[in-house]
């Protein structure tokens, strides 16, 4: 987008999904806002933007492997089929109590080709997938793996720019103002 930002990491602990918080879609919004919520406390009168980024199969939330073989078990679940990328976007003003914010999240679903076990070994040796929901990065070798998709790319690499663009409106900032003000580039 042509946007100066820095980058500074949330002091909240992220919650851990299950049932009992609801969708997916309104989970990934909420922790959005809880990270936005907490950097914007430490940065009055800055812009926050927060993002939060599930990748779900058979409504199971699928995290960060914690090893080789949980790697494994994700890309298997994932081998040939179709899930759901869900990314819960935040964007609000720090240090205001009660001002603008907006929550929304984007969805894009992901079809995988069929996976043999040497093309995932081979994957995970990569060192790729441990970093990454679903142990795999669209934005990477990881494209190997993908069928097609449905949906904003953008999303499954983790912000969706459209959805971004879109709720920065709410604040006054378009591309046609970002890229004619040389102070914000």
């Amino acid at each position: 987008m042509g946007i100066w930002f820095e980058v500074i990491v949330s002091d909240e602990v992220e919650p851990e999904f299950d049932s009992s918080c609801g969708s997916p879609a309104r989970f990934a919004e909420r922790t959005a806002r809880l990270k936005m919520d907490s950097v914007a406390a430490r940065f009055e009168g800055r812009l926050i933007l927060a993002a939060d980024t599930l990748v779900v199969v058979d409504n199971v939330v699928l995290g960060k492997p914690g090893d080789a073989m949980e790697a494994e078990e994700m890309l298997f679940a994932l081998a040939g089929r179709t899930h759901e990328v869900v990314t819960g976007v935040a964007v609000g003003c720090g240090g205001n109590e009660g001002s603008l914010s907006v929550v929304n999240h984007a969805s894009t679903r992901v079809t995988f080709a069929p996976l043999d076990a040497a093309t995932v070994r081979a994957y995970i040796a990569t060192g790729e997938p441990m970093d990454k929901a679903g142990a795999y990065g669209i934005q990477g070798k990881g494209a190997c793996l993908v069928s097609h998709i449905e949906g904003c790319h953008f999303n499954v690499v983790g912000l969706p720019i459209r959805l971004v663009t879109d709720m920065l409106e709410h604040f006054r900032i378009t591309p046609a103002r970002i890229w004619a003000n040389k102070r914000l580039t």
